[in-house]
C-alpha cells in the first residue's frame, strides 16, 4: 500500500511539475505581446510627431507670409552713394514681429506680452487678430529694435516670432533728403531717387524663400556730400540769420548739368519721416514753382542780345514809369533817366528790361521762352518736378512780356531756371539737368546744337554778370580768388491776389569762374527779414548775394576750382569768348 501511495504520490508530484511549466509558457506570451504593443504603440507617436513637425515645416512663417498681401521676398535695395562713392543710402538688417493666431494658447497672454513692449499698440485691434483662429499669420510690429525683439523673445509665447527685413539707412540724415527722397516700411521707393531706381529696374529681389541674395550693384550719383553739406550748412545760416521762413538752393555743372548739390529748407530726416508731408517740407527746387523777380532780367538781356535788336551800347528811356491797363511799372530806387544796356542790368530796371521785350515783341518773347525750355517740364530723374505756370496764348499780352521781362507774371522750378540759366554762360548750349554721375559717354552724347544763344551772346551775358558783381547789386557775392558774376532778384510774394511788398522771395544767380564758367549757384531766401546790419532793407542784394558768395567761397577749390588772386576787374566781352 505504501509503495503504491508513495508511487501515486510520486506520480502526483510529477503531474504538478508539468502544470507549473505551461503556466510559465502562458507568461512569457503575454509578456512579448505587451512588448509589441508598446513598440507599436511608440513608433506610431513617433510617426505622429514626424508628420506634425512635416505639416509645422509647410506651415513655416514665410510660407504663411507668402500668402498674405507682405509677401514674402524682401526688397534688397542698391546703396546710393555720392560721385566719390560715400554711401549716401544703404540697406541694414532689421527685425520685425509676428503672430500666428492659430498657434497662439492663451490671447490675453500673448496680448499682454505684446503691448507690454509696444504700449502704444491697440489693444483692440490686435485683440481680434490675435483672436482670429483662422488667420494664420499677422504682423504685429515692423522695424523693431534690438531690445524690443530681445524683449518679445523672453516673453516665450508660442505663435509670437520675428522675421528678419531690410530697413534703408540714411548715414547722412537730413543732409540730401530732398534727393534720396525716402521707402515705405515694405522698402519700396516712394519719393525721390529711392523711387526712380524702382521705377527703373534698379532695385532687385534678395531671393527671399530661395536664401540667395542677390545684391544689386550701387547707384553712384552726382551729387558731391561735401558740396551739399555746404550748401545746406550756409543756406541754414542765412536762414537763421535772416528769420526767413524757407530757404533753397542748387550747384550745378554748366557743362554738363550734373547736379553737385541740391537743398530745400526746411528739410526732414529719412531715417524717421514723420513730418515729410508737413507743407513746409516742400522740395522748393523741383516740386515748387515761383515768379524768380529780376534774376529772370538774365534770360530777357539774353534774349534781347541774341535777337539782334538790342546791342550792348543801345540805350533805353527809363524816366517815367510805364502804365498800362491799369498797372503802373516801375524802378526800385529808379535812376529816372536814359539807360544803356549794361546799366539796365546792373541798376536792375523794370521799365528798361520792359522795353527790351517790347522791343523784341510777345511772339518772338514766347518762342525764345520755349527754346530755353521755360515753358515746359523739365524731367529729371526726380519723379517730383512741377511744370512752369504762364499765361494762355489768348491771354498773353504786351502786358505779360512786359511783366515776365522782369520776372513775373511767369512761375517756373529754380531747377529749371538754373538748367536754362546755365546755356546762358556756358557758350549757349542747354544742358538737361541729371542727378547721377555722368560718364565719358555721356559727356559726348550731349547736344551742344540744342542751341539757346550764341557764343557770342553766351559771352555778352558772363561780361553783364561779372559787372553786376563788381558794381551792382552783386557786390557782397564776391569772393576773394574767384571771379563771379551774379544777378539779383528780389520778387514780392502774392498774398490774397495782390503783392505784397513786406514779404519778398530773393533769390541770386551766380557763375564762377565767370571769364570761362563751370558752375552755377543760385540760392533762395523766402520772406527774410531786415536787420540792423542791413539797415532794415531785406532785399536780395544784402542776403542771398552774400549768402550765394558764402557757399562759393566754401565748395569752389572742392570742386576744384583754382583760386586767381589779382582778378577783380571785369574782363571784357571778347575775353570772355
Amino acid at each position: 500500500m505504501v509503495d503504491v501511495s508513495n508511487e501515486f504520490g510520486i506520480a502526483s508530484s510529477i503531474d504538478h511539475q508539468f502544470d507549473f511549466e505551461g503556466a510559465n509558457k502562458v507568461r512569457s506570451r503575454a509578456t512579448r505581446g505587451r512588448i509589441l504593443l508598446a513598440m507599436a504603440a511608440f513608433s506610431l507617436c513617433f510617426v505622429l510627431m514626424f508628420a506634425r513637425l512635416i505639416m509645422l515645416g509647410f506651415d513655416s512663417p514665410a510660407l504663411a507670409e507668402k500668402g498674405s498681401l507682405q509677401g514674402s521676398i524682401v526688397t534688397a535695395r542698391p546703396d546710393l552713394v555720392d560721385r566719390n562713392g560715400e554711401i549716401l543710402a544703404t540697406d541694414i538688417k532689421t527685425a520685425s514681429i509676428y503672430a500666428e493666431p492659430n498657434r497662439i494658447i492663451d490671447v490675453e497672454e500673448a496680448l499682454d506680452a505684446i503691448t507690454g513692449v509696444f504700449p502704444d499698440l491697440d489693444s483692440a485691434s490686435l485683440r481680434r487678430r490675435l483672436s482670429n483662429r483662422k488667420l494664420g499669420f499677422t504682423w504685429i510690429k515692423r522695424e523693431v529694435t534690438p531690445k524690443q525683439q530681445q524683449a518679445i523673445h523672453e516673453k516665450g509665447i508660442p505663435g509670437l516670432g520675428y522675421k528678419t527685413e531690410n530697413k534703408r539707412f540714411y548715414p547722412a540724415g537730413p543732409t540730401a533728403s530732398h534727393i534720396l527722397g525716402i521707402v515705405n516700411v515694405d522698402n519700396v521707393g516712394i519719393a525721390g531717387m529711392e523711387k526712380y531706381i524702382d521705377e527703373a529696374g534698379l532695385s532687385k529681389a534678395d531671393g527671399g524663400l530661395t536664401g540667395h541674395p542677390l545684391e544689386p550693384d550701387p547707384v553712384q550719383l552726382s551729387i558731391d556730400l561735401r558740396v551739399q553739406h555746404a550748401l545746406r550748412d550756409e543756406l541754414f545760416k542765412s536762414m537763421t540769420k535772416f528769420k526767413a521762413i524757407a530757404a533753397a538752393g542748387i550747384v550745378f555743372d554748366v557743362k554738363d548739368g550734373e547736379v553737385l548739390g541740391m537743398v530745400s529748407l526746411p528739410d526732414f530726416d529719412p531715417n524717421n519721416p514723420v513730418n515729410v508731408n508737413e507743407p513746409d517740407r516742400l522740395n522748393r527746387m523741383a516740386a515748387g514753382v515761383y515768379e524768380m523777380g529780376s534774376v529772370f532780367k538774365t534770360v530777357t538781356m539774353a534774349m534781347a542780345l541774341d535777337s539782334g535788336a538790342v546791342h550792348l551800347n543801345d540805350n533805353f528811356d527809363a524816366r517815367q514809369p510805364i502804365r498800362v491797363r491799369g498797372m503802373t511799372i516801375s524802378d526800385f530806387h529808379g535812376k529816372k533817366r536814359i539807360l544803356s544796356v549794361p546799366e539796365i542790368f546792373v541798376y536792375s530796371s523794370n521799365i528798361g528790361s520792359a522795353k527790351m521785350a517790347l522791343k523784341i515783341g510777345k511772339e518772338n518773347h514766347k518762342a525764345f521762352l520755349k527754346k530755353a525750355h521755360l515753358l515746359e517740364r523739365v524731367r529729371t530723374e526726380l519723379p517730383e518736378t512741377a511744370a512752369p505756370v504762364y499765361p494762355s496764348d489768348k491771354r498773353w499780352s504786351d502786358l505779360s512780356t512786359m511783366t515776365i521781362s522782369f520776372g513775373h507774371g511767369l512761375q517756373v522750378t529754380p531747377l529749371q531756371f538754373a538748367a536754362s540759366a546755365a546755356s546762358l554762360v556756358n557758350g549757349g548750349y542747354y544742358v538737361k539737368p541729371t542727378f547721377l554721375k555722368m560718364s565719358d559717354e555721356g559727356r559726348a552724347k550731349i547736344d551742344h546744337n540744342d542751341r539757346i544763344v550764341s557764343k557770342e551772346t553766351s559771352a555778352e551775358v558772363r561780361y553783364l554778370m561779372r559787372l553786376n558783381a563788381v558794381e551792382g547789386s552783386g557786390k557782397r557775392s564776391r569772393v576773394d580768388g574767384f571771379l563771379v558774376g551774379g544777378k539779383t532778384g528780389t520778387a514780392e510774394k502774392v498774398v490774397d491776389g495782390k503783392y505784397d511788398s513786406h514779404k519778398l522771395r530773393n533769390s541770386f544767380l551766380a557763375a564762377f569762374p565767370i571769364d570761362n564758367p563751370r558752375y552755377i549757384v543760385l540760392v533762395m531766401l523766402d520772406e527774410p527779414k531786415g536787420l540792423k546790419e542791413t539797415y532794415g532793407y531785406a532785399t536780395a542784394g544784402v542776403n542771398a548775394a552774400p549768402t550765394a558768395g558764402a557757399v562759393i567761397r566754401r565748395v569752389g577749390s572742392i570742386l576744384g576750382v583754382k583760386p586767381r588772386f589779382g582778378q577783380k576787374g571785369v574782363p571784357t566781352v571778347e575775353a570772355s569768348f
